[in-house]
């Protein structure tokens, strides 16, 4: 089986998320479930199928946490050093058009979080960072075209 590599802290919200899912939202379905049967007739009861369709995306979500949390590979970020950008490195990055710096983290896929200044290593951006080090220049593909960017640091924290 392929591991797959993730922070600790991308751990702990999977296990965070799995543990709602079955403690909280499981249940919740359930009890929707069983209200939307005492309404009678389930071929045209909407209540039911909602229900229903909702359960169903809850125990595909379930099965896809635990399949990643039991393959995950936990990489401690503090014990990685270097100037090459890596799986965890807290990358600081100028746009070469604007000057404009932004700073981000590659992480696992499951935790990447546009809003946070997190990159999943699938991303364009995190893909094309990769490998490269301080003063690299990098040419990534976006919805609103081709942008260039400098690597202004590389930290591991």
């Amino acid at each position: 089986m392929e591991k797959v590599p993730m922070t600790e802290g991308g751990y702990l919200r999977l296990q965070e998320e799995l543990k709602n899912l079955k403690t909280v939202e499981r249940p919740a379905i359930i009890q929707a479930i069983a209200v939307a049967r005492e309404h009678g007739d389930l071929s045209e009861n909407a209540e039911y199928h909602a229900a229903r369709e909702r359960q169903s995306f809850t125990e595909g979500r379930i099965g896809e946490l635990e399949d990643k949390i039991s393959r995950a590979q936990i990489i401690d970020v503090s014990k990685l050093d270097g100037n090459i950008v890596k799986f965890g490195a807290t990358v600081t990055v100028a746009d070469e058009e604007t000057d404009g710096e932004s700073t981000y983290q590659s992480v696992g896929d499951l935790v990447a979080v546009r809003a946070s200044g997190l990159r999943a290593i699938p991303s364009p951006l995190a893909r094309a960072l990769l490998g490269k080090s301080v003063g690299d220049s990098v040419e990534v593909a976006t919805p609103r075209g081709v942008k260039d960017y400098e690597v202004v640091k590389v930290e591991f924290k």
